[in-house]
């Protein structure tokens, strides 16, 4: 199997501004052409950091995406060898986009910039 499969953890339609108080996420695979070829919305029964850990483990998540990252569950995400990008704000649209061309980073902030 070639491509990766991400988690998105989020908030409504945005980015949640942490990986341990948010009870939705958006899974997808994103194939070596950068081009988003599955995608699934998963609700969780409650906000945690240990079922969202476990849930990336039972299901073969290369990479999470979140905004702020308990070291915890940082380090042990990373322990498992999955991918983590974190301090990333944003609309979904902007940040799966960014996510699928591989130019996504930590400390990304993906909001639209009002004009004055």
């Amino acid at each position: 199997m070639s491509g990766h499969r991400v988690l998105i953890a989020l908030r409504g339609n945005e980015v949640a501004w942490r990986f341990d108080k948010t009870a939705e996420a958006l899974v997808c695979d994103i194939d070596d052409a950068g081009e988003v070829t599955s995608r699934s919305e998963i609700i969780f029964a409650r906000n945690s950091g240990e079922d969202l850990c476990e849930y990336v483990l039972a299901h073969n998540i290369d990479t999470v995406v979140a905004g702020g990252v308990e070291e915890e569950y940082y380090h042990y995400l990373r322990w498992k060898r999955v991918d983590v990008i974190d301090n990333v704000a944003g609309e979904l649209g902007p940040v799966l986009d960014r996510l699928a061309r591989g130019r996504l980073t930590s400390g990304d902030i993906l909001f639209p910039q009002g004009g004055a």
